[in-house]
């Protein structure tokens, strides 16, 4: 085999005969890469295909909207307590071993809530749906990492990356599709085929696990405990939080104590323990602190306002879901073009500098955004969407080299997990601000517009005279012409409310990213090539 092929020394006992033949010409580490990406994709894409096709769920199990909210939430809790403990399972069972478990976990969920016949088996389904995923995207970046030489990492990132930035962007096109031409069940069959390759691939290509490589001794039980209660309980804070009006909530007061209380003796149970369920050491690291910071807040720029504008699209602008699903599209295909010019891009400028210029690139569109306005069409949002499109792979791509790049092989499954969960963290905290933000600024520029609505203002009179006109040409009843004057007026004020609350999100997310600027100069400045003398 090849010596540069690997970063590591690879068993050539237990490879597959293609794998062996890809070892000997050198493309083996590419095929795991590929195999890694594909499992991600599968993952990322399903966090966000199902939402479309929640309203269907509804109505076809007969469930409340409250109800058919655990859908989501239920995979949600599942997905962020198994990401940070993702680096301690794949070293306790064998990582090969443990990313095929996830993906015939993941494929096996599929079916169970493809063929559900009432609300709790298909919470059920997606709760293992979300256990198995969790393991898939942590455990993925990490083989990439291990697998490919530090001076080739940016082509290996470009590959993976192309499924994680642009899984958020497909996911709701792909779930409308599958859902208007063969129903809601097809979101979960299509996983199937995917999934069944995405084994036979991990079967042929990884290599195989080391027994002496494998963790053992006594498992961290209570850490897993408090994780699962910390983490479990705040990602319904977050996923439940608007809809039960949040504190005012009993529900979301007990799960808010038992997210802090959990996630402190969590912690204080892993720093004390000499084999933790999960390495919290790994934050000694001042690249892999500061990156996990900064994937918050990329995580909220990249899955909020993936979540926001199709819906600002939809509410305030009226379109159609057709002509936002086209809309979108442009900026995937942005995004994509942007992966393969990136890499020659990495050749000149560092890490950092990328990332800084993502940041402002991202700050910027969302300044365009705020600039919207009721007579906006699908093409004023065109260069917008590219240049997001491009800022969020020029901040992810080189964000994922700063962070995990320079650590040590031996804590890059760990800080993976850590790096992967803060991004997941960053999306949902990210919906839930939004959603909040939208909902109670909606409320506050209605009240500032309702009270200039009197007959002191000459606008109002004109406005009304004019209603009043146009509906006394369609109807002789003068208290229905009145009330449908007035409706109009109130279907205006509605929208502009609705306009300035978007617009605050826009300025929200963009003061996100400006906070998190000087971040990056924490960062490592990349991971360089080791020396010939240091390969294997």
């Amino acid at each position: 085999m090849s010596t540069a092929s690997m970063s590591l020394p690879m068993p050539t006992m237990g490879l597959s005969g293609l794998a062996l033949r890809a070892a000997e010409n050198g493309w083996l580490k590419w095929a795991i890469v590929i195999t890694a990406s594909f499992a991600a994709i599968l993952e990322v894409v399903d966090v966000s295909i199902v939402n479309v096709a929640l309203p269907y769920m509804q109505g076809n199990l007969g469930a409340t909207l409250s109800e058919i909210g655990w859908v989501s939430t239920s995979y949600s809790i599942a997905n962020v307590i198994v990401i940070p403990l993702s680096a301690w399972l794949g070293l306790r069972f064998g990582k090969k071993r443990y990313f095929i478990f996830s993906l015939v976990a993941f494929v096996f969920a599929s079916v169970l809530c493809g063929l559900a016949t009432n609300l709790t088996l298909l919470i059920a389904g997606r709760v293992i749906q979300g256990l198995g995923g969790g393991g898939l995207l942590a455990k993925a970046q990490a083989l990439m990492f291990e697998t490919v030489p530090r001076e080739e990492q940016a082509k290996a990132s470009t590959i993976f990356s192309l499924g994680v930035i642009g899984g958020p962007a497909i996911g709701p096109a792909l779930g409308g599709y599958l859902t208007d031409h063969f129903g809601w069940r097809w979101i979960f069959f299509i996983n199937i085929p995917l999934g069944i390759m995405a084994v036979l691939m991990a079967t042929t290509f990884l290599p195989p696990d080391e027994p002496h490589a494998r963790k053992t001794g006594r498992v961290d039980w209570q850490g897993i405990l408090y994780l699962a209660l910390g983490l479990g309980a705040f990602q319904t804070v977050l996923e439940q939080g608007q809809q039960d009006d949040w504190f005012s909530s009993a529900f979301i007061q007990r799960m808010a104590l038992l997210s802090v209380v959990g996630i402190v003796l969590f912690i204080w149970q892993e720093m004390r323990v000499e084999h933790p369920a999960v390495d919290l050491r790994v934050l000694r690291y001042r690249s892999l602190a500061a990156g996990s910071i900064i994937s918050l807040a990329v995580g909220m720029g990249l899955y909020g306002t993936v979540f926001v504008v199709p819906v600002f699209a939809q509410t305030v602008l009226q379109f159609t879901a057709t002509k936002t699903g086209l809309m979108l599209v442009p900026g995937a295909l942005a995004s994509a073009v942007a992966m393969f010019a990136l890499a020659p891009l990495m050749k000149i400028f560092s890490p950092r500098q990328l990332i800084a210029t993502g940041c402002l690139i991202t700050i910027a569109v969302m300044f365009a955004f705020a600039g919207l306005n009721p007579d906006t069409g699908s093409d004023q949002f065109y260069w917008p969407l590219i240049w997001r499109g491009f800022g969020t792979v020029v901040m992810f791509l080189p964000l994922s080299i700063a962070t995990l790049g320079a650590l040590p092989k031996k804590d890059v499954a760990s800080g993976s997990g850590f790096f992967s969960l803060t991004r997941q963290l960053g999306g949902s905290i990210g919906i839930a601000a939004i959603t909040t933000l939208v909902a109670k600024m909606q409320f506050v520029h209605r009240a500032q517009l309702v009270y200039d609505i009197s007959d002191l203002n000459p606008a109002y009179p004109e406005r009304l005279s004019a209603n009043t006109s146009y509906f006394n040409a369609t109807s002789g009843d003068p208290v229905a012409v009145q009330n449908q004057a007035l409706t109009l007026i109130d279907h205006a004020v509605n929208t502009q409310a609705s306009l300035l609350s978007y617009r605050d999100v826009f300025y929200f997310v963009a003061l996100v990213f400006l906070l998190t600027l000087p971040l990056i100069l924490l960062l490592g400045k990349g991971a360089k090539p080791p020396p010939p003398s240091t390969e294997i």
